[in-house]
């Protein structure tokens, strides 16, 4: 399987880790890129000084390639932006801001950026700022997420008719037949996040992640939307953010309710009462904690079966 996006990358299957807050450390990175995808740091979730530490530990744990998932509202950006530089990480994947502000000094010093999109608005942007992919991440997705609440099955097609650059599809996608679904519709690779965030390698709490393995269709929900749309398992913190929603909370007012570390408490920390439990849709239908291998060759094995099948289909005019 080669097309742009492993030419790009250098990896075998088009396959990225999502860059989730603590989730994706050095361990998951580098367990996806040593399965023949790409891994990423999520750099979100971390101080500049531990940032450079999962770089060098993941340095020594795979010598395939992998890079590192930055938010740009992250308030040191400039520092973590200097530390991946300085060690010469090859891969940046960017989002939640503007693509312009970092991309030319980052393909400057050798670096292939990714910008991530949720409408195909951003995706001109991203084109017009000359970053190498871009990511179509629709809303089933977990954790933060676009405004427009655009699906990936619709969001994807629209982004294909304004831009020739590669597709990433991001946003429930956790199977094979996600992966081949994905690419009929355009794009040449795909992030997962809820499959890796679920994985044994992932940084994520026990507590979170067997929480996250019993939710049934529609036990998540997007909100926070009058601050920065995030989706969450429903549980007693979002039961009073739901609650302040539709009392007509302020934005000001839900920032004081949301505090600060609820993604590292409920996500790293296990309290799945009092915590942020960020995970996507597709979690319904995951059941078991697997090593990152074992996902990687089950996608691949669903993939090349299905689109086998799918070679054979025939309809006449």
């Amino acid at each position: 399987m080669k097309n742009r996006i492993t030419d790009l990358f250098q990896i075998k299957y088009p396959i990225i880790s999502g860059g989730m807050v603590w989730c994706s450390g050095w361990r998951l990175a580098a367990a996806v890129s040593n399965a023949g995808g790409l891994g990423l740091i999520g750099a979100g979730s971390m101080y500049p000084d531990i940032l450079r530490e999962h770089i060098r530990k993941i340095k020594i744990a795979t010598n395939k390639t992998f890079g590192v998932n930055v938010p740009l509202l992250y308030p040191e950006i400039d520092k973590l932006i200097s530390i991946i530089i300085e060690e010469k990480v090859k891969v940046v994947f960017t989002s939640a801001g503007n693509p312009k502000t970092w991309t030319s000094l980052l393909k400057e010093n050798g670096i292939k950026v990714v910008h991530v999109v949720s409408s195909s608005k951003f995706a001109v942007k991203c084109e017009e700022a000359g970053v190498d992919a871009i990511v179509a991440e629709g809303f089933e997705a977990g954790g933060h997420n676009g405004r427009e609440e655009t699906t990936t099955l619709a969001l994807l097609p629209q982004i294909k008719q304004v831009t020739s650059f590669p597709v990433i599809a991001a946003g429930g996608i956790a199977t094979g037949n996600g992966m081949l679904a994905a690419m009929v519709l355009g794009a040449e690779g795909v992030q997962i996040g809820t499959a890796f965030a679920l994985s044994e390698e992932s940084s994520a709490h026990i507590n979170f992640k067997q929480r996250a393995l019993s939710i049934k269709e529609g036990e998540t929900a997007l909100c926070l939307k009058k601050i920065t749309p995030v989706r969450l398992i429903k549980n007693e913190f979002y039961k009073r953010v739901e609650e302040a929603e539709c009392k007509g909370a302020t934005a000001e007012e839900l920032r004081e309710l949301l505090g600060r570390g609820r993604a590292k408490l409920g996500i790293f920390e296990g309290n799945l009462e009092e915590g942020e439990l960020e995970i996507g849709q597709v979690a319904s239908l995951i059941k078991k904690i697997k090593p990152v291998k074992q996902i990687v060759d089950e996608i691949i094995q669903e993939f090349n079966q299905s689109a086998s099948e799918i070679n054979k289909l025939e309809f006449p005019l």
